[in-house]
């Protein structure tokens, strides 16, 4: 669905706004559902005349953040995505997570996902994944709802108790394939994921999947990520891939600097 786009006056932009504000709004403007864009869908999206969305657009072209496809679409630039992949937050812990991952995902042959909270989502940094596994919608770099996936559940039960009342309450994360939690289900189930560690989740669209998630820990003992497997429904049990979840978790961990986190090296069977 779109996001309304903001008012504009006439055939300017608001007054005062600062042209990097358009730059990012044109940037904004493109998501998983909307990924090409005409110059009419890119100006509507931010909320800009043709001619600024076109002369703003040149520009980032130029730059190489946006890149014009053979049929005259916009789409989101190589350039971007090099700037975008220096982010020292997801770095860092992509090159300690990514042989865990490999083992995890050697042992399984199913999806492994790697998470960060990002505001009010659990944004998707790394994945490792099957062409034989089963479907999944996620792709590394899009939002996932905190309240019905395996790593979102995990983060969301570390995180502040304003985002975990806002998502109780249905206020964020609420689309037609993620519908609003129950209040006081979503809080027991929150409630022993901190005393477990594990989050075990299952969900039927886009196919009956198992997830099972675990927080990884940085400095300080803080939250920062979360590690999940998702298996098909009624195949593995998930109380098999537990263990191999927080093994990893662990190892994870202690490679991103937790204190206390164990050693033990994932190993496949």
């Amino acid at each position: 669905m779109d996001t309304p786009a903001p008012a504009v006056r006439g055939k300017r932009p608001p007054v005062g706004e600062p042209v990097i504000d358009r730059a990012l709004g044109l940037l904004g403007a493109f998501d998983p559902d909307h990924r090409r864009l005409t110059l009419s869908e890119l100006g509507r999206r931010a909320g800009l005349p043709l001619s600024t969305a076109r002369r703003q657009a040149e520009r980032l072209v130029a730059w190489g953040a946006l890149e014009r496809t053979a049929a005259g679409e916009y789409v989101v630039g190589l350039r971007l995505w090099e700037i975008a992949s220096l982010a020292p937050r997801a770095v860092g812990l992509r090159e300690v997570a990514r042989p865990f991952m490999e083992d995890l995902y050697e042992a399984t042959r199913h999806h492994v996902l790697l998470a960060v909270l990002d505001g009010d989502d659990a944004l998707l940094v790394e994945r490792r994944s099957s062409s034989r596994a089963v479907t999944v919608a996620y792709q590394v770099g899009e939002r996932l709802p905190l309240h019905c996936t395996g790593v979102g559940l995990v983060l969301l039960a570390h995180a502040s108790s304003e985002l975990q009342a806002r998502v109780c309450a249905g206020e964020v994360g609420v689309t037609p394939t993620a519908p609003a939690p129950d209040p006081a289900r979503l809080r027991q189930s929150l409630q022993r994921i901190r005393h477990t560690g594990v989050a075990v989740l299952a969900r039927e669209f886009p196919a009956p999947v198992v997830s099972v998630a675990a927080a990884l820990r940085g400095e300080g003992d803080r939250v920062v990520a979360a590690l999940s497997i998702v298996v098909p429904a009624g195949g593995a049990s998930f109380r098999m891939v537990e263990p191999a979840v927080r093994a990893a978790a662990r190892a994870v961990s202690r490679g991103i600097g937790a204190p206390g986190a164990g050693r033990e090296r994932l190993t496949a069977h």
